[in-house]
């Protein structure tokens, strides 16, 4: 029985050298300083745009959210929208997609009430009207039916120069009443005001 022969190790005397790989011409100083100026300008890139683009975001967001929860926290209207059992409870249907929406809540034992504010378009006013049982031709000019003492518990003013409309939902209780003030300074996007209030 024959042993098969083993290959030579390449550190024996007389062994053939593997080949190399790659082997060229070598790199010369000016080309490699070229390349790896390159390979730093691109990590920069890659790292530091991205970088920067959210600390710039980061700070205008919470620049943004500050000047907010200034606007509201001064008329104690949180921002954002009221929840589901709120919005049902009280009868004020927000149109989907408004905007500037906030709401402040104040309860007691005689009567609950729900404040909030909102921008739509025409189309989500008459929504919003026709839902809590009223109709644009409803809104009185000029009528501001929300009451001083409402508005001050929220900050509202109502001086600016609209023109102003206004009307008031009636319901017997326990159902809410809806004090309905809008806002028309935008012709295609009325401010809405609302103050619901219920007597359990």
């Amino acid at each position: 029985m024959t042993v098969p022969r083993q290959p030579s190790s390449p550190d024996q005397p007389g062994a053939p050298e593997p080949p190399e790989r790659g082997k060229g011409k070598p790199e010369d100083r000016r080309h490699m300083l070229r390349r790896r100026w390159l390979t730093a300008t691109i990590i920069v890139l890659l790292i530091g745009i991205p970088a920067g683009y959210l600390v710039i975001s980061a700070n205008q967001s919470r620049n943004s959210g500050r000047d907010k929860e200034n606007k509201y926290s001064a008329t104690g209207l949180t921002e954002g929208w009221p929840s589901k059992v709120q919005r049902r409870l009280y009868e004020v249907p927000i149109p989907p997609y408004s905007k500037e929406v906030a709401y402040y809540e104040t309860n007691n034992w005689r009567t609950s009430r729900l404040y909030v504010q909102f921008l739509t378009s025409n189309k989500g006013l008459d929504k919003f009207l026709k839902r809590i049982g009223a109709t644009g031709g409803d809104l009185k000019p000029k009528d501001i039916t929300i009451s001083k003492r409402d508005r001050g518990v929220v900050g509202w003013e109502f001086t600016g120069k609209g023109p102003w409309s206004g009307l008031t939902h009636e319901q017997k209780n326990p159902k809410p009443t809806q004090d309905v003030v809008v806002d028309r300074a935008d012709p295609g996007h009325p401010m809405v005001y609302v103050v619901s209030s219920t007597t359990p």
